[in-house]
């Protein structure tokens, strides 16, 4: 997640999201974190880590090498969560257990719920022939 993602769609949100953790975690692939077997989401496949330097959010479960309360990561991951308003069209690079990692059109990146999103209408539809 470095800003240079190729985009696989554009997608218009059809529903505000407001983004409900500030500073969360980032870490690098290597790093070791701590997850919080006792914290829980109603989203399968994400885990609650904590980094060494005490940073802590939603990670998904594949991106981390689990060994019991510890883990160390697979990859590269920001968990920043981006607040959108109704008619904010995005570019989306991935899909991770129900949220799109996205673009906004001011170039602020961050993951955003699926259920959020709809098919740009304005986006051209290749030809059938």
């Amino acid at each position: 997640m470095t800003g240079t993602e190729q985009t696989i769609a554009h997608l218009r949100v059809i529903a505000d999201y407001q983004a409900p953790f500030p500073d969360l975690i980032r870490v690098e692939a290597g790093e070791s974190v701590t997850n919080d077997p006792n914290k829980k989401t109603a989203v399968a496949g994400w885990i609650w880590c904590t980094s060494r330097t005490g940073k802590s959010g939603w990670v998904p479960e594949t991106y981390v090498e689990q060994r019991g309360t510890s883990g160390i990561m697979k990859c590269d991951y920001n968990a920043t969560e981006l607040t959108i308003h109704v008619g904010d069209l995005l570019a989306v690079h991935k899909e991770e257990s129900g949220f799109y990692w996205v673009t906004t059109r001011d170039g602020r990146q961050g993951w955003v719920p699926v259920e959020k999103l709809e098919a740009d209408p304005s986006e051209k539809k290749p030809e059938v022939e």
